[in-house]
C-alpha cells in the first residue's frame, strides 16, 4: 500500500509541527517553504499541497506527517488483529506420522514410502486457524507494506480502516494502482523495487530432512528490473559499446562499469533469485569489451586477453578483467570488472575491492589521481583539476588573446587541466572577468 508525497495537506502538517514546536518564527519559515511554489516551463505555479521535492527537508517532513499512520497501525490495528500464540497442530498430520511409525515397525517399506510422500505434502499446522492472526507493518518514506495472516475478508477490512483513517485524519488518498490486497503464496507484492512473496516448496529440505522454507517471506528480483538495467548497454536487443565513455581512460571506464553493476547487485543482495543478474552481467561485460575495443582500436578478443586476470574470493578463484596504472613511488591504480558473487547471501559485506571513486563524467579518474604536479607552474602542493564543458567555450567572439591556461588546453585539445590551487583560482578569475567584459 502506498500514498504520494504531493498529497500532504499543509494545514495538517503545520498542526502536527505546532504540537511539539513553540517557535512561531521557525513555523513561519516552514509555512513559507511549503507555499513557495515552483517553476514549470518558466511559468509560476502555486503549491497548495505537498512538500518541496529534492530538498533534504522533504523526507523529514514526510516522516513527521506519516508518524500518525505508524502510531495508528501499531496502537489500533495490530492489537485488534493479533491473537493467539501459535497455530494449532494438524491432527491429520500427526495421525499420518503415527501410521508411518507403525508400518516402519512392521517392516512394510513400500507402504512407508507411499505414506511418506503424502506426509511430506501435508501442512503440519492448521492452515485456517480461527484463533490465530498476525499483522506486521513496515514503512519506508511514503511506501508501506502490511503482512497479514488471516482471511481475505479481514484483510479488506484492514484496508478500509486504513483508507478511512488516512482520509479523515491525514487528508491523504491511497494510490489505487499500488494499494492491493495480494495472496502472497499465489502472487507477489511489490515493495521498494523487490517482489515480496511467501515461499512454498515441499522439496527443499534441511540436513534432517525437514521442510525448511515453507511459510517464510522471500524477496525476488523483478524481471522488469533486469530488462530495464540492460537497456543502457543494448541496442536492438544486442550488447553495444557506449560512445559517451570513449573519451575516458580505460581505468575510468572499467571502474564505472564495475560500480554500476555492483550497485544493482548489492541492492538486490537479499533476493533469493539473484542469479537472474547473470544475464545483466553478460550484457555489461560484452558492452565493456566493445567499449574498450573501440578505445584501443582492436578486437574484443584481444582486449579480453590483455586484461584477463584471476582473483581470489575466499577459496574460489574468479576470472576478471583488470586495468593497472603504474605510479612512481606509489601503489599502482587498479580497476577490475567481475569477481562479484551472485550467491544468495543476505549479510552485507565490506566493499573493499573497489577502485577509487569516479567523481563524474566530466572529470577523468586517472588525471585526478595522477595529479601530482601543476601543469602551469610546476607546483606539487594543493593540486586540483580544472575542467570545462567544451573547448569552444575557451574562445569568445572579439577576444584578441587567450590566457596561458586556455592556450595550454587548446593546444592539447583537452577539457581538463591539472593545476595548483593558485593557478586554478586564476583560471576562474580570468574566465569570470572575460565573461563580464564580453
Amino acid at each position: 500500500m502506498a500514498c504520494s508525497f504531493d498529497a500532504f495537506d499543509h494545514g495538517v502538517l503545520m498542526g502536527i509541527l505546532a504540537e511539539r514546536i513553540d517557535d512561531n518564527r521557525f513555523l513561519r519559515i516552514v509555512r513559507e517553504l511549503l507555499n513557495a511554489g515552483y517553476l514549470e516551463e518558466w511559468k509560476f505555479n502555486k503549491t497548495l499541497s505537498g512538500t518541496p521535492q529534492g530538498g533534504v527537508v522533504s523526507p523529514i517532513l514526510a516522516n513527521i506527517y506519516l508518524d500518525r499512520l505508524d502510531k495508528f497501525v501499531e496502537q489500533a490495528l495490530i492489537p485488534m488483529y493479533n491473537r493467539g500464540d501459535r497455530r494449532k497442530d494438524n491432527r491429520a498430520y500427526q495421525a499420518l506420522h503415527t501410521r508411518i511409525k507403525y508400518w516402519e515397525k512392521k517392516g512394510d517399506w513400500e507402504k512407508v514410502k507411499d505414506l511418506d510422500k503424502q506426509f511430506r505434502s501435508m501442512p503440519s499446522k492448521v492452515a485456517q486457524d480461527p484463533d490465530f492472526r498476525r499483522l506486521r507493518f513496515i514503512r519506508y518514506a511514503d511506501d508501506f507494506l502490511l503482512g497479514f495472516y488471516g482471511p481475505k475478508t479481514e484483510a479488506d477490512a484492514i484496508k478500509q480502516q486504513l483508507t478511512d483513517f488516512l482520509e479523515t485524519q491525514l487528508k491523504l488518498k491511497l494510490s489505487e494502482a499500488k494499494t492491493l490486497v495480494t495472496h502472497a503464496r499465489q502472487d507477489v507484492a511489490k515493495f521498494l523495487g523487490y517482489e515480496v512473496t511467501i515461499l512454498d516448496s515441499d522439496t527443499s529440505r534441511d540436513s534432517k530432512g525437514n521442510r525448511n522454507i515453507n511459510g517464510q517471506v522471500g524477496l525476488k528480483v523483478p524481471e522488469s528490473v533486469v530488462k530495464a538495467k540492460r537497456k543502457p548497454y543494448e541496442r536492438n536487443g544486442k550488447p553495444m559499446h557506449r560512445p559517451e565513455l570513449l573519451c575516458n581512460e580505460p581505468l575510468s571506464i572499467v571502474a564505472q562499469y564495475q560500480a554500476e553493476y555492483r550497485g544493482v547487485v548489492e541492492y538486490y543482495r537479499m533476493a533469493y533469485n539473484l542469479h537472474k543478474m547473470n544475464h545483466l552481467r553478460y550484457v555489461m561485460e560484452v558492452s565493456l569489451l566493445r567499449t574498450l575495443a573501440q578505445k584501443y582500436k582492436c578486437s574484443c578478443t584481444r582486449v579480453a586477453r590483455k586484461l584477463k586476470t584471476t582473483i581470489k574470493d575466499g577459496d574460489t578463484c574468479r576470472v576478471a578483467l583488470q586495468v593497472k596504472v603504474e605510479r612512481e613511488g606509489k601503489k599502482p591504480l587498479l580497476a577490475q570488472w567481475g569477481g562479484i558473487s551472485l550467491a544468495y547471501n543476505v549479510r552485507a559485506k565490506t566493499l573493499d575491492d573497489q577502485p577509487p571513486q569516479v567523481w563524474n563524467r566530466r572529470s577523468e579518474l586517472v588525471e585526478r589521481l595522477l595529479a601530482d604536479t601543476c601543469e602551469l607552474c610546476g607546483s606539487t602542493e594543493n593540486v586540483e583539476v580544472h575542467h570545462i564543458r567544451k573547448l569552444a567555450d575557451l574562445r569568445k567572439k572579439g577576444q584578441k588573446e587567450l590566457p596561458k591556461w586556455a592556450r595550454f588546453m587548446t593546444a592539447r585539445r583537452r577539457k581538463t587541466l591539472v593545476a595548483c590551487r593558485d593557478c586554478h583560482e586564476d583560471t576562474h578569475y580570468s574566465a569570470s572577468r572575460k565573461k563580464a567584459t564580453g
